[in-house]
């Protein structure tokens, strides 16, 4: 009897912008930073430092609605690939951890 192949899917957290919406996207960044490649989609480990992150992040609360949610780490690669998009991990004080993609 062969055992079970169990996979283990890696989530990750990334912000998303405008959820539930026609123009719901993942919320990206260009840096002036020569260490990330440009432009980005940060993404964290937990869904803690995403969101002390997130207050540190640039973005428009007067027209725009956020919220952090999980993906499939490699969802998530793809999609950066299709959009352009590198992936940057980062920590809870925006610092980069490494890139992904």
């Amino acid at each position: 009897m062969e055992p079970d192949i169990i996979i283990k899917k890696q989530w990750v957290y990334v912000v998303v912008q405008d959820p539930e919406t026609s123009s719901e996207q993942l919320m990206g960044f260009s840096s002036d930073d020569k260490s990330v490649s440009e432009p980005f989609i940060p993404a964290f480990e937990t869904k803690e430092e995403a969101q002390q992150c997130f207050l540190l992040m640039p973005k428009d609360l007067m027209k725009r609605k956020y919220e952090i949610q999980a993906i499939i780490k490699d969802d998530l690669i793809s999609y950066a690939k299709t959009n352009g998009y590198k992936v940057v991990m980062i920590d809870e004080n925006s610092h980069v951890k490494n890139e992904l993609l």
